[in-house]
């Protein structure tokens, strides 16, 4: 059983009375274990959670909602329905390979992205039938454990669909399965809900001034359990992801504009406003996969980084080639490329990116966004996320018509005659001007 035990802190007048260092050292002292003292818990309001009124919040023992339950329901009778389907299949695929009745030539880009599709598809099934009995059983922590797995193999399900089809109904399901993990993620991970009581609880106390003291000591946001620096919760990662689009694009926009002799280029990845999806992403993943690494020595973070930044950056150029037939950048001819789509000397700009990222930006990093007042940051974060998506969505599908003009696809629609005029071939070339778009590279079916 999970149990958080929530202690007030001091009451201001004590601080008033000490000096400055011994104050910041009674802050820095971690709250102690055990009920709140009887003076203290008759003066403060309710705990969320305290069903007992000592102070102590049982979160595991807390029942789902009964929404999350109907959907666990659902994915366990979807998963039993399918699973045999799935893996009937297999054997039959096998058992015709063995026995040659089915030859494999050279496969063609749709093929290869059809078998990619199936077997991520097939996988994401699986697991997500095992989280559908994990909340059925409130297992709360695991189920919370299987959706950092879900929400990646789901991101890969919606990636391929465009891949093969384009923003057509196949793409519906990836999304609105993503939009309940991501709403899980928040409501079902216990070490989420308990930070979210703590604070609430601090805040109804008559101790909102301590509080605000131990936001300056750098407490909030960062990961307590000791296993990585930062708390991978869905807060911070979209304020990362945010800066990174932002900054990653001021740097690219930069360096550019050194190396060309003063040439500005929009090097923006949205339709509007000055994001570059692609280095918030980086610095999503980079944050992500070197959390644990924080205290690790510069070369094993420069060489992850390196490793990390350049399969990222093959993998996008990849990904919008056989999506939409676009190229971005190209290294071939460069000192260790692979395909044009990264080389040595980016590899090693990403090394840096990633050391500076994890050593230097990310501490001062977080400590920012830990300011955004505690009244403001779920308004706040809603209206940015909402643009965001909206911008995301407009963007893919501008990119979509785009092709389909290029490619010849005769689309009478109001949907495509609005991207026409709106967003038309013009338009979308001077505003991603590093980008040319070829059909004949794309892996529709």
């Amino acid at each position: 059983m999970c149990r958080q035990t929530i202690m007030p802190s001091a009451g201001a007048d004590s601080v008033d009375g000490m000096s400055e260092t011994s104050a910041h050292n009674k802050l820095a002292e971690p709250i102690p274990a055990g009920p709140i003292p009887t003076e203290l818990a008759e003066s403060a309001e309710p705990i969320p959670g305290d069903v007992n009124g000592d102070g102590i919040v049982d979160i595991d023992d807390e029942r789902l909602p009964l929404i999350t339950r109907i959907y666990g329901i659902v994915l366990v009778v979807y998963g039993i329905t399918t699973v045999p389907v799935i893996v009937l299949t297999v054997v039959a695929v096998v058992r015709a390979l063995v026995s040659g009745q089915v030859v494999v030539t050279q496969p063609d880009l749709t093929a290869i992205l059809s078998w990619l599709s199936a077997g991520t598809n097939s996988v994401t099934t699986v697991i997500l039938m095992i989280f559908g009995i994990l909340l059925l059983l409130n297992r709360r922590k695991h189920a919370a454990r299987w959706i950092e797995a879900l929400i990646p193999l789901t991101i890969a399900e919606g990636l391929f669909a465009v891949a093969l089809d384009g923003l057509k109904p196949p793409l519906f399901l990836p999304i609105v399965q993503l939009v309940i993990l991501v709403a899980l993620s928040v409501t079902v991970d216990p070490a989420l809900r308990e930070e979210r009581r703590l604070k609430t609880a601090l805040w109804h106390m008559d101790r909102r001034s301590e509080y605000e003291r131990a936001l300056a000591q750098g407490m909030p946001g960062r990961d307590l359990s000791g296993k990585g620096y930062i708390s991978l919760d869905f807060f911070n990662i979209f304020w990362l992801f945010m800066v990174g689009c932002v900054f990653g694009l001021a740097i690219e926009t930069l360096y550019h504009f050194a190396l060309y002799g003063g040439e500005w280029q929009d090097r923006a990845g949205l339709l509007w406003g000055p994001f570059s999806p692609i280095y918030g992403c980086g610095a999503v993943i980079l944050t992500v996969l070197l959390n644990r690494l924080w205290r690790a020595n510069w070369l094993l973070i420069f060489c992850a980084s390196a490793v990390i930044g350049g399969t990222f950056e093959y993998l996008t150029s990849w990904f919008m080639e056989v999506a939409f037939g676009i190229t971005a950048w190209d290294y071939t001819g460069q000192w260790l490329s692979i395909d044009g789509r990264t080389s040595g000397k980016y590899m090693f700009f990403w090394g840096l990116l990633g050391l500076a990222w994890v050593k230097l930006i990310l501490p001062r990093l977080l400590a920012l966004i830990q300011r955004i007042p505690w009244g403001w940051r779920y308004t706040l974060t809603l209206v940015c996320l909402v643009f965001m998506i909206v911008d995301a969505t407009m963007t893919v599908m501008a990119l979509d018509a785009w092709y389909s003009r290029m490619a010849g696809i005769a689309a009478d629609s109001p949907v495509s005659d609005f991207f026409a005029r709106h967003f038309g071939d013009e338009f979308m070339a001077n505003r991603f001007q590093t980008m040319t778009l070829d059909p004949s590279k794309a892996g529709r079916a």
